[in-house]
């Protein structure tokens, strides 16, 4: 039978893969096919006769590869957020397979070559300014690459390259095995005291594992309210020390030996290509250049933030000893008694808050906020997703296709944890028109109907900041679409998105009571705008040390045991012991999953410098919408991609770059220190 995979049109409405038609029997025969076009692709653009040209070696190479580009997307979609035992198998098979692949291409010396003279005569082919940074990037790219290595350095950049891929493969399912394995029974007794909200989610999530009645997984949309309401402080202690042992539980899925020879052979890899490290390499084409400028920025939030989090801790023991507890505040106490203390503080009670933020309400929010900032309309669309419960929409502008936006929303034991955004297609205008598809997976627990924390709300809004990043992107070639920028800039828009859940207005036309439709009380409104800062200090605490682990990790030679690379870390800045790193070693998933955010977790904070800046600008304007801003954000930001350098992308929407203030502003830690 014909694969549906390798149709070069999909016949699917917006040639969105064809989920209906493909079984995973289809994936491994379609990769195949794809990778042997790619390499004949390739060869062709390697072995021209001619002399190389922009259009017969760049735009060459921006059109090749894009049968496996579709494969690929169709793949790793359902691979992460919908995984079986055949998908992993594939996943494991792929890895090493496509990292041979991208570095033989990297190796062809003759395509090197091309693109090497074309960057020597750069300044004579009368290239545009997109056409520049492509062929900038294109040779950075191979030289980073290893593609100027020879002889032993160049095949042992190979087996590293080959090694690596195989090792954040099966880090990555370690840590879903881990998280799928594990669940915690809850008798009827144990659900007394826990809202009614999060016992329905306990009993939805006992159907899902198939068990008699309601359980606690290790999903964060779970397992943190479970933290947070459940009375038993036995219990609490059960679920927190699960949740923290995720990959360090000894056997086959224990990921600490894992993450050893991942950075011994990031530094092995660095040190190949004339770095001093892993952390020079990698940082070397962010905006924060070197290490020693983020270490700069975590630094100067960690003082300010620990200290709010040593004044919460000793308000948090007062709570629990007048609860007749005895004994040090504890970790797994922590969620717990701040949200009494939020209840004291800021009269709010996350059970009465969470009824008026409903999941498709906030979805409507958000959608609503590009609407206004934007104009961009969605539609509900049926196409063939790969889980029933995925939902998509069509995304017009002035009644002209913009995108395809597809919200995939649900935890299950079948998806990794976390939440993320990916193109399944990415916007271009090369070789012809391709406009994106874009999906947000969340892992936000099921209910009747589906109720959010603030923290979900929050976490809906950034991934769809990513999202616009992709849908409004507009420029000439892929590479440089959407996404494709810095790691320290790609937050931007993601963390600036999340400031419109705070707008006043927003809440009040979006945030309504599930059972009786009534808008929230004014009162309510007030109290969760100001506890906005709240608990800050936790969890400023929890992200600056695991940069700051992350940041040691790839500094310098390699720790041989991570786990005690990390507590040297963390003894060293005066980690509080109330409160644990919000990504420990074994589970760090951002850092071992792959090089993504490798040397890279404090872009969340670099961003955060740029996006509490960068709201400022609405607030200057008198209006969370003003017409002029967003267009000039759109037109600077959301829609260049990576054509130019992030921080000239930064500086021409706002003038000048800010400094860490904006952000200890917004986080509400100024006074703290």
């Amino acid at each position: 039978m014909t694969n549906p995979l390798l149709a070069p049109v999909w016949d699917t409405p917006f040639d969105v893969p064809p989920y209906d038609r493909i079984t995973d029997d289809h994936y491994a025969p379609a990769v195949e096919a794809a990778l042997a076009a790619h390499v004949a692709e390739i060869a062709a653009i390697a072995g021209n006769p001619d002399a190389p040209t922009f259009a017969n070696t760049i735009d060459a190479l921006e059109a090749a590869g894009r049968a496996l580009s579709r494969v690929l997307g169709a793949f790793y979609t359902v691979a992460g957020a919908d995984a079986n035992p055949a998908r992993e198998a594939l996943q494991r098979e792929f890895s090493p397979k496509l990292a041979a692949h991208w570095a033989e291409i990297s190796a062809n010396t003759a395509l090197f070559a091309r693109v090497a003279d074309l960057w020597a005569r750069r300044d004579s082919l009368g290239l545009t300014p997109e056409q520049a940074r492509v062929l900038m990037l294109s040779h950075r790219g191979f030289v980073r690459s290893g593609a100027a290595l020879t002889g032993d350095d160049a095949a042992r950049m190979k087996a590293i390259k080959a090694r690596l891929a195989v090792l954040g493969t099966q880090f990555t399912q370690n840590l879903l095995a881990d998280e799928r394995a594990w669940y915690l029974d809850l008798s009827e007794a144990d659900l007394t005291g826990l809202p009614a909200f999060l016992a329905d989610a306990a009993r939805a999530a006992g159907v899902e594992k198939d068990r008699p009645g309601a359980v606690v997984t290790l999903s964060r949309s779970l397992a943190t309210p479970f933290l947070q309401f459940s009375p038993n402080r036995s219990l609490r202690e059960t679920v927190w020390r699960a949740f923290t042992q995720r990959g360090a539980n000894g056997g086959d899925t224990d990921n600490r030996a894992v993450a050893a020879e991942i950075l011994a052979l990031r530094h092995e890899r660095a040190t190949l290509l004339g770095y001093a490290d892993f952390a020079a390499y990698k940082l070397e084409t962010e905006m924060a250049g070197n290490a020693d400028r983020v270490r700069d920025l975590l630094l100067a939030v960690w003082e300010p933030a620990r200290a709010r989090a040593r004044t919460d801790a000793a308000k948090l023991a007062a709570l629990m000893a007048a609860d007749g507890v005895t004994g040090a505040l504890e970790p797994w106490d922590w969620h717990y008694y701040a949200a009494k203390l939020r209840a004291a503080e800021h009269d709010l009670d996350e059970a009465a808050l969470k009824p008026y933020l409903q999941l498709d309400r906030m979805i409507d929010a958000s959608f609503a906020c590009a609407t206004r900032l934007f104009g961009l309309e969605f539609a509900p669309v049926d196409l063939p997703l790969y889980r029933p419960d995925a939902r998509a929409w069509q995304v017009t502008r002035n009644g002209a296709h913009v995108a395809i936006f597809i919200g995939d929303y649900f935890a299950r034991g079948s998806k990794r944890s976390g939440a993320w955004c990916s193109a399944l297609r990415a916007q271009a205008r090369f070789p012809d028109v391709q406009t994106p598809v874009v999906i947000n997976v969340c892992n936000f627990a099921k209910g009747a109907p589906a109720l959010l924390s603030y923290d979900d709300a929050r976490t809906l809004f950034h991934e769809f900041g990513h999202a616009l990043h992709q849908m409004l992107s507009d420029v000439t070639y892929s590479s440089i679409s959407g996404t494709s920028v810095a790691r320290d800039f790609v937050e931007l828009p993601s963390q600036l998105y999340e400031h419109w859940l705070e707008v006043p207005e927003v809440l009040r036309e979006f945030a309504t009571h599930a059972e009786t439709g009534e808008a929230m009380p004014p009162a309510m409104l007030t109290r969760v705008l100001g506890a906005a800062n709240f608990d800050q200090g936790f969890q400023t605490v929890e992200y600056v040390s695991s940069a700051l682990v992350d940041l040691a990790f790839h500094e310098g030679t390699p720790p041989s045991d991570p786990m005690q690379k990390q507590a040297e870390v963390l003894d060293a800045i005066g980690m509080p012991r109330e409160i644990a790193m919000r990504h420990a070693t074994p589970h760090f998933a951002h850092v071992f999953g792959g090089d993504g955010y490798s040397a890279g977790y404090y872009s969340y904070m670099w961003s955060e410098v740029m996006d509490a800046d960068a709201f400022a600008a609405f607030d200057a304007a008198g209006d969370a919408f003003d017409p002029e801003t967003a267009r000039a954000l759109e037109a600077h930001i959301l829609s260049r991609g990576g054509s130019e350098d992030a921080a000239v992308l930064y500086e021409r929407f706002r003038g000048r770059l800010p400094g860490v203030d904006a952000l200890l502003k917004g986080r509400g830690l100024v006074d703290a220190a």
